[in-house]
């Protein structure tokens, strides 16, 4: 079994530091199944400022999720060929449903992600799993959409500022 570092999975989603989320893909069956680590540590960002207390405190929940969301998204484009991982295509989260939190995890402790392809069909993904910290329980996803798109689908970003703030603004 092939595992694969930072390189193969930066190659694969857009995420940088500090909010790439996932370490190490230890297992791949491509459009079926896929393992993943979170090694967390108190030198991440949000351990910042908690000088040398940062073990006492759980990894946010949030956090947690975000990791294993792209984990999943790490399954779901795993193949598709995108030579600029940053330009191109872009990976579009819909909705995530039923999500279980059944522990906590600390600096020192590594995360294991198991996701699983429920269905995939034009370009968009059903996936769903759960994470675990040294084999204990800690989340469990029912359901997480992701939809592969070409960027110029996507409209234009505008900047809406509604009329009262830009009125401060420019007061």
């Amino acid at each position: 079994m092939s595992t694969y570092g930072l390189e193969r999975i930066s190659r694969t989603i857009p995420h940088r530091t500090p909010i790439l989320l996932v370490d190490r893909v230890t297992e791949v069956v491509a459009g079926e199944r896929m393992t993943t680590r979170k090694a967390v540590s108190a030198n991440e960002p949000v351990y910042a400022g908690f000088a040398g207390e940062a073990g006492d405190y759980s990894y946010p929940i949030p956090l947690v999720i975000e990791s294993w969301a792209q984990s999943a998204v790490l399954l779901a484009v795993w193949e598709c060929p995108n030579p600029d991982v940053l330009a191109g295509k872009v990976e579009l989260a819909g909705s995530i449903k039923e999500i279980a939190v059944e522990g906590q995890v600390f600096p020192g402790q590594v995360i294991e992600h198991h996701v699983q392809l429920v269905k995939s069909l034009d370009g968009t993904a059903i996936l769903a799993g759960e994470s675990r910290v040294e084999g204990a329980p800690l989340l469990r996803v029912g359901s997480f959409v992701v939809a592969l798109r070409d960027v110029t689908e996507l409209p234009a970003p505008t900047l809406s500022i509604p009329a009262p703030a830009l009125a401060g603004a420019l007061a």
